[in-house]
């Protein structure tokens, strides 16, 4: 359903190390907002929802609601360093359009 690439997984393994509690799984949402409509949420999660999908990616838990997964079905997340900033960026295949910042998208 959902791939993390290299850096993406070095990435949320360092968040989860730096928490100090435990952590169930990244939490990834999709809800209304951003410019073209729908945008991305991520938060580590203590504990899982009922309903919640679980998937395993190399040992990191993604924890996705019903809601969200078919828009998240094929998404690539990737993490990214750059001079302007450092974040996760999303391929979305199930995206018709995007804006130009890259944090949000249209079904």
């Amino acid at each position: 359903m959902i791939t993390l690439t290299e850096s993406a997984k070095s990435a949320v393994t360092r968040f989860i190390s730096s928490t100090g509690k435990p952590v169930a799984g990244l939490r990834i949402r999709v809800e209304g907002g951003g410019c073209s409509g729908l945008k991305y949420s991520l938060k580590l999660e203590e504990a899982g929802a009922e309903g919640d999908q679980l998937i395993d990616c190399d040992g990191i838990t993604l924890l996705v609601d019903d809601a969200s997964a078919p828009l998240l079905n094929g998404v690539t997340m990737d993490f990214v360093e750059s001079m302007e900033g450092s974040g996760f960026t999303f391929v979305n295949p199930n995206a018709t359009n995007s804006c130009g910042c890259g944090k949000s998208f249209a079904c």
